[in-house]
């Protein structure tokens, strides 16, 4: 087990499906932090097409094609609730430091989260600017009333999102290393794809 690693950023994510996005921010967190974990959890505000077993395996494919020792899946730290699962992060590794790492889409929503003044308490944010979600001055200024610490990250996410995905059956926003999974299982209605 990793034990005393110096900044980790926790990245837990829907992942229904993960796509190019999630690569990209995988990748990108990587150069930047000593170790990147990553889980697929359940949001309360979403309702998910396929259920966590399916997500997690597609998530955790993703992670190890990457064959990177920075990144890492760890599903054991999943929940629905982001302070749970860094108070878990927290026992089982003994970080120095944690990011928790979140889109830009997320931020109109953070502040009614669950124990969020315990989650400021915890971790500061990474904030990941995502395509058609633009981070805007009110946003940050109800994080700093919040005591919330935050970084915005100079990478930004091309407009990929799961939701397309699902919605319009189209693979070319999909990492190649997933696909066979969707097809064998036929996710997202996979058997009505053409390709």
């Amino acid at each position: 087990m990793r034990r005393n690693i110096q900044k980790i950023a926790l990245f837990g994510t829907s992942a229904d499906p993960p796509t190019n996005g999630h690569q990209i921010i995988l990748k990108e967190l990587s150069k930047i932090y000593n170790q990147v974990i990553s889980y697929a959890s359940n949001n309360p505000s979403k309702k998910h097409q396929e259920n966590l077993v399916f997500r997690s395996l597609l998530l955790k494919t993703l992670i190890e094609d990457f064959n990177n020792p920075k990144i890492f899946f760890d599903q054991d730290l999943s929940s629905p609730w982001a302070i749970s699962s860094i108070q878990k992060c927290k026992r089982k590794y003994n970080p120095i430091d944690i990011d928790f790492v979140i889109g830009s889409d997320l931020l109109e929503e953070i502040v009614i989260w669950k124990n969020i003044n315990d989650l400021f308490r915890e971790v500061s944010l990474f904030i990941v600017p995502r395509e058609g979600h633009p981070i805007d001055s009110n946003s940050l200024k109800l994080l700093k009333q919040n005591s919330g610490e935050f970084e915005i990250s100079s990478f930004k996410v091309p407009k990929i999102s799961s939701t397309c995905i699902r919605e319009n059956k189209d693979y070319s926003g999909l990492p190649k290393c997933i696909i066979p999974i969707i097809k064998k299982h036929n996710l997202y209605n996979s058997s009505q794809k053409s390709n």
